[in-house]
């Protein structure tokens, strides 16, 4: 099995709009050692981080972290050991659109 380490995506999704920040690739497994919520923003803010497994469309059962808050100028790491496989899907979620959100990981085939 060949691994890869990388920058998994990177977002500043809309406010409101659920995105998606990562789609594993047919025939690959990931591990998401991280993802960083930063907010850039003056005013407090809100997140969500789902995974859907095999991409279906969003879920209540799907969600990690909801509406978690996130003080202006602030960034929250969503500690490692998220495991998705081929064709999941990690979706992030803001409430204001001064968020970014960046996973890094390790794609193997």
């Amino acid at each position: 099995m060949t691994e890869f380490l990388k920058i998994l995506g990177q977002q500043a999704p809309s406010s409101g709009v659920s995105t998606d920040l990562y789609s594993v690739p047919t025939n690959y497994q990931t591990v998401i050692s991280k993802v960083y919520v930063c907010n850039r923003g003056t005013s407090s803010a809100t997140f969500r981080l789902s995974v859907s497994a095999n991409g279906v469309p969003l879920a209540n059962n799907q969600y990690i972290y909801y509406d978690v808050p996130l003080p202006a100028g602030d960034t929250f790491v969503v500690p490692g050991g998220i495991t998705v496989d081929s064709t999941d899907k990690v979706r992030v979620y803001a409430s204001t659109s001064d968020l970014t959100f960046i996973a890094f990981g390790s794609e193997m085939k």
